[in-house]
């Protein structure tokens, strides 16, 4: 772990990552592809120690409130979270001044800030997306070695929407040949009508394949799954976009079941969803 004093924070899509890097280190993570050109070694995680300054400076200068998210490259709450609280006093700022959240963690850390959260959403609106991609908890914990398992997750939701806090669910990545299956997708899918989740991003029954993140998968599957990286090569080759050969069936089962329970469904209606700012009654004094 590094600090380092950042000089902006907000994308101009009013994102902002606390985090550069990650210490959760998922096989599949797009996030350590080069071309994000994060110099150091990627679960040496760089910590931006002056992001609550530079948010407050932000939002006490912004005329109007928006949706601040976090979360799109390095999740907000990883470990150092649990005694850094950074994600924690940033949401504490977007809170004080009126502004919206919206979060994406794969973690149970965010239920530490649940009140806030649903202190916010009273107010003005909050969103938590939460990933869900393996259903096998002992599958999840190889794959996704520093993070809670997807039945955890699933029960996050179910907290979540007990707080009346409208959650997102990113149904990705698939891993072909070892999740890409109908009972791997339809015990997801079951969980996210049970938690009565507002959306699913789901770009597909598949992942994407880079340089960095690439060789990373290939030597994760190398040291669990002895030869199928040689079968990733041979069907695949360096496309970077990797679709399983089960898309087009999930992805119709997938969009009919959506649209049947009222789901959110495409990438577009929940990223809108999530970066919409409510419209607020005038208070009457």
């Amino acid at each position: 772990m590094r600090f380092i004093q950042a000089k902006s924070l907000l994308t101009r899509w009013n994102g902002m990552n606390l985090y550069r890097g990650c210490m959760h280190g998922c096989a599949y993570c797009d996030s350590r592809s080069v071309c994000y050109h994060i110099e150091h070694d990627f679960e040496d995680v760089a910590v931006k120690a002056n992001a609550p300054e530079l948010l407050e400076d932000i939002l006490r200068r912004r005329r109007k409130p928006c949706m601040i998210g976090t979360g799109s490259m390095s999740d907000p709450y990883q470990p150092i979270e649990r005694d850094l609280r950074l994600t924690r006093r940033c949401l504490e700022l977007i809170y004080d001044y009126g502004f919206g959240a919206s979060v994406i963690t794969k973690s149970d850390l965010v239920l530490r800030d649940i009140d806030l959260l649903a202190d916010i959403n009273r107010r003005t609106k909050a969103v938590v997306q939460v990933t869900l991609t393996i259903a096998d908890d002992e599958l999840s914990r190889m794959v996704e070695p520093g993070v809670c398992p997807s039945s955890r997750r699933f029960e996050v939701l179910c907290d979540l929407r007990d707080r009346h806090i409208p959650t997102i669910v990113w149904l990705c990545p698939f891993l072909p040949w070892l999740t890409d299956t109908d009972e791997n997708y339809l015990t997801l899918l079951n969980w996210c009508i049970e938690a009565q989740v507002k959306g699913i991003v789901c770009f597909g029954v598949g992942l994407t394949l880079r340089e960095g993140n690439r060789e990373h998968y290939y030597a994760f599957l190398d040291q669990h799954f002895p030869g199928l990286s040689d079968r990733y090569r041979a069907t695949y080759g360096n496309v970077y976009n990797v679709v399983s050969e089960n898309n087009d069936h999930l992805m119709a089962s997938f969009s009919k079941v959506c649209g049947e329970r009222g789901i959110l469904h495409t990438p577009d209606e929940c990223f809108a969803y999530a970066a919409a700012f409510p419209e607020l009654q005038p208070r009457l004094f």
